[in-house]
């Protein structure tokens, strides 16, 4: 899997690139031996930080993936106080995306064929 990380309004270190790539891409395995063959590309793209440096509401982070399968696109934002629970939040998110458009794609090979 290809992760293309960017950050807005903060610094990027190496520990935080390092648990951005271990989360978003232990999501490769829900994709089975197809992702890891080179059949279906996946591409990641990952946008990390603070929407702003002047917010009311103390700081709060955000995390945004929008991840590429094929033809495909998903997408999910999340936002936290803690960069980390973001970033954490939005795996669990994008994970039940998958699961539906796997499940998605075994329903429409159930249907009969005309």
């Amino acid at each position: 899997m290809k992760i293309i990380l960017s950050g807005k309004n903060i610094k990027l270190d190496e520990p935080l690139k390092v648990f951005v790539e271990d989360k978003i891409g232990g999501l490769e395995k829900l994709f089975g031996p197809s992702a890891s063959s080179g059949q279906a590309p996946l591409e990641a793209r990952v946008e990390i930080g603070l929407p702003s440096k002047h917010h009311r509401s103390g700081r709060i982070y955000y995390a945004e993936v929008n991840l590429k399968v094929g033809g495909k696109l998903l997408r999910a934002t999340c936002q936290h106080e803690d960069l980390r629970n973001a970033i954490v939040d939005v795996k669990n998110e994008l994970q039940s995306r998958i699961k539906k458009l796997k499940n998605k794609k075994k329903d429409l090979s159930r249907k009969p064929k005309k």
